[in-house]
């Protein structure tokens, strides 16, 4: 399987890449640059650190999905062992999945801290229009969508595998950081596990280019008044961390 997981920052990019053994960097257009990792013919992972944010995600992630399906690697081009820091400008094929991943907020009575969320829905929260009876989203107002649901029988098979919360994760532009927000987020959301910036941007990109989504997310903190004193990043990247090792094997299966 052919698999890019897109990160907002290079910390978690890191974790996910943490484990693996020789890397390589590819360079795209528009000035970002994939980490590839290559397990076999075939079988590779690209990690893109692509920005805060839906627009910048969406962005960053239709860069790699164009370059891949615009740009094969020349016949004589290596594609697997290669030294740390080879650049070569260059897909075996287009992807097969896109993951959306990093540390997010998690919704307490669902995803306590350090809990893993993987999506059964990816909901744009806040992309919508507020009226005199409450907020309406977007596809309610008939422009656009406000949900991309991920293959259901992947994901779940993914969140078995990490023991994790399987449930919605909303993307917001403005994190949560009251807790009249989080009750409101709540009322309209009541399933939801976890919040983040930029899952909706990158399955926009990703249903753009027809390839199933998923988002994964490491809790670092409860949705909520802002309280800094109370995160816990370097536990959540752990866990991505050791998310990513569990789900190696899965992620390498053809699709």
């Amino acid at each position: 399987m052919r698999v890019l997981v897109v990160t907002a920052v290079t910390a978690e990019a890191d974790a996910v890449t943490g484990a693996a053994g020789a890397t390589h960097r590819v360079p795209l257009p528009g000035g970002y640059a994939l980490t590839r990792i290559e397990h076999a013919p075939g079988q590779l992972l690209d990690v893109l650190v692509a920005g805060v944010g839906p627009a910048a995600a969406a962005a960053g992630t239709a860069a790699a999905l164009t370059a891949a399906a615009l740009v094969p690697v020349p016949a004589a081009a290596p594609t697997s062992h290669m030294s740390p820091g080879s650049r070569t400008l260059g897909f075996p094929a287009p992807y097969d999945l896109v993951v959306s991943t990093g540390i997010g907020g998690g919704f307490a009575a669902h995803a306590p801290l350090g809990s893993l969320v993987v999506s059964d829905a990816i909901v744009a929260a806040d992309l919508g229009a507020q009226t005199p009876d409450g907020y309406l989203p977007v596809d309610e107002l008939g422009f656009g969508r406000s949900v991309h649901r991920p293959p259901a029988e992947l994901s779940a098979r993914l969140a078995k595998t990490l023991d994790a919360v399987y449930a919605p994760v909303l993307t917001v532009s403005t994190v949560t950081g009251s807790a009249a927000r989080a009750a409101e987020l709540t009322a309209r959301h009541p399933h939801a596990a976890a919040e983040a910036m930029e899952g909706f941007g990158v399955a926009e990109a990703a249903t753009a280019h027809g390839v199933p989504v998923v988002e994964i997310r490491a809790v670092s903190n409860a949705v909520g008044p802002r309280d800094r004193a109370a995160w816990r990043i370097g536990e959540a990247l752990d866990a991505l961390r050791s998310a990513f090792q569990q789900l190696a094997p899965v992620l390498e299966e053809s699709p």
